[in-house]
Order: structure tokens, then sequence, then C-alpha cells
């Protein structure tokens, strides 16, 4: 089978390549899916390049050679005791848990790593979804909240770092929710596509003067732009922020503002405002996310379908930011 393979660290251009590799057989409890889309996430790129926390489990050499995590194909073999999928079945899902190796054409997974694709849902919306939706739905907490008058409604919402995938989607689940959504992008090309999926606010930065100053109740940000101490500026009495994404500096800079952010309220005047990290359970809330885009109500923007031997040069767009929303691969 065709395979993009990893053998060392470095920017994706240089050690990734195109390969012939041995098609995979499924182990007990393992199904075997033939991919027809993967999408490309951030995480990619940090296990291409070997990112800081990524060297901490595999220092010197790639730990997976085919990375690659979100797919959607079709079950063409199943392993001993498997009983949640079919030969024939289409199947959608994030495989990071599972052992990764999504860029390739055939990939085997643990059967739990997988979940039904709906016949109304179409392979490169599934494959755009696994991550990127996930974290945007657990982020903004769920069913009850992207409910019509649910949880959201009347919430004001910031999305930092909004032109991703995580970003675009949490703009319309917001949306859906009855929020007033503020969507912050620095590449200026995307705001009128954010614009477009019902951000209310649309600007380059906070604090440029395009956002409206009153606080809000809900920050995402999607890749640490911003130090703890501003977004608590930023929130309402009662406010809560979650990080999705950042330098190792950041992340520890969240997690020490979110231990100080437990103490009382007597020694933190800002306690009841909080700051964490997204802890993101993969596939958990899949079947209710691609019931909403197989409904049309939430869509997926996709740079592409690029063809399996782009990877590298793709993945080395989403590093530069200039993918909007969600590069997907197709395989023939």
């Amino acid at each position: 089978m065709r395979a993009i393979v990893l053998d060392r660290y470095g920017p994706p251009e240089r050690v990734l390549r195109l390969a012939e590799l041995p098609e995979p057989e499924p182990g007990a409890g393992e199904v075997a899916v033939r991919i027809t889309a993967v999408s490309l996430n951030s995480w990619d790129v940090d296990l291409a390049t070997g990112a800081t926390l990524v060297r901490l489990e595999a220092p010197f050499r790639p730990k997976h050679r085919v990375i690659g995590s979100d797919v959607s194909g079709t079950v063409i073999a199943v392993g001993s005791g498997v009983t949640r999928h079919r030969v024939g079945d289409a199947v959608f899902g994030e495989l990071s848990a599972s052992g990764w190796g999504g860029f390739a054409e055939v990939v085997v997974a643990r059967e739990d790593a997988l979940v039904p694709r709906p016949p109304a849902l179409d392979d490169l919306t599934a494959a755009a979804l696994p991550q990127a939706a996930s974290m945007a739905w657990q982020a903004l907490r769920g069913a009850e909240a992207v409910a019509p008058n649910g949880a959201l409604s009347g919430r004001r919402v910031l999305v930092v770092g909004a032109g991703g995938g995580v970003g675009t989607f949490a703009i319309q689940l917001a949306k859906r929710g009855g929020a007033h959504v503020t969507a912050v992008e620095r590449a200026m090309w995307k705001l009128d596509a954010l614009a477009g999926l019902g951000a209310d606010v649309v600007a380059t930065g906070v604090g440029d003067g395009q956002e409206p100053r009153d606080p809000f109740d809900l920050v995402l940000d999607v890749v640490g732009a911003l130090p703890p101490a501003q977004t608590i500026g930023l929130l309402a009495e009662g406010g809560r922020a979650a990080y999705i994404g950042g330098s190792p500096r950041r992340i520890a800079q969240v997690l020490v503002a979110s231990a100080r952010a437990g103490r009382p309220a007597a020694t933190v005047p800002e306690a009841a405002r909080h700051v964490g990290l997204l802890a993101a359970v993969p596939n958990r809330d899949l079947p209710e996310i691609a019931a909403l885009a197989a409904g049309g109500e939430l869509r997926a923007i996709i740079d592409g379908p690029h063809p399996l031997e782009q990877v590298p040069h793709q993945l080395a767009r989403l590093q530069s930011g200039a993918v909007l929303g969600k590069a997907v691969v197709e395989l023939g």
C-alpha cells in the first residue's frame, strides 16, 4: 500500500516521504480500514518536527512511522472478538490513541477508535470532524450548551485562533447555542469566511478596537495566543477560559493560573474566573456531531481535497497558517 512515512524529525517537506509498505492485518479487537479521506492536524506537524512535548516520549526518533489520525473509510477486515463493526461498514474516527497510521491507504485500529459514518455524511466532511469538532464541542461543554436556547444562549464567547478547524467549528456550534461570538484570527484574509460562519464580530487581535469591550463568559484560545493574565482580564465574573493549544511555556502558564484560581477567593480576587487546559476525549461525541453535520447544521470548511503525496506540503502550509478550516487528503 502507499503511505507517507516518517523516519526522523524535521521540517515536514524534508522528512516525510511517499513509500510502499505491506498492508497491515488486524489483530484481536482490531479492524482494518481502507481510507477514503484523512484530514491534517497541528499535532501531525508536532509529530513530524519533534516538538518539545513529542520528544518527552520519543527524544531521538519518531515513535510512529506513519502518522495521521482523523480518517474516514470502509472496514475491509476484522480481527477476532470485534463486535462493533463488520466488513463493508462505513466508519470514521480519530486514531491518536490507537497507533495513528492515517496517512496511508489502509490502517489498522482498535474497534473503539472508530464510529459508524451516517449515510448522509460524505467522507471528506467525516474526516474533517474527529479532532477539531470534538475539541470545539467539548470546550463549549457539549449538547446542552450548543442546543438552541441552551446553556450558551445569550452568552458572550471569544474564539482566539478562529481560522483553523477547531475555531471554525466552535463559531458554528456557539452560534447554534445562541451565543454572541467574537472571532479573533491574525490572518486578515480569513475574516470574511469567519463572519460568513456566523461570527458577530471578527478581528485580527484582542484589543485592536474592533471587538466589543464587554467581558466574555467564555474564552476559547485555540492556539495559546493570550497569556492567562490577559485572558482572566477578559472574563466576566464566573466566566471561564479553555486553552486548546499552545507552546510548552504557555501550557505551563495556564497550569499555574489554573492552580492559582483554585485558591480561596480571599487570596485570589479573580478566583471566580477559571482558566484551564481542555482535556479532550477522542471520539466520545462523534455520533452527535456527525448527526449535526449530516443534517446540514454544522459545516466543515475544507481546504482541498489534496492527493496523498501532497501531505508533506500541506503540513507545511498548515504550519505556516495558510489553511482556512481543515486541510483534507482524498485517497483514490
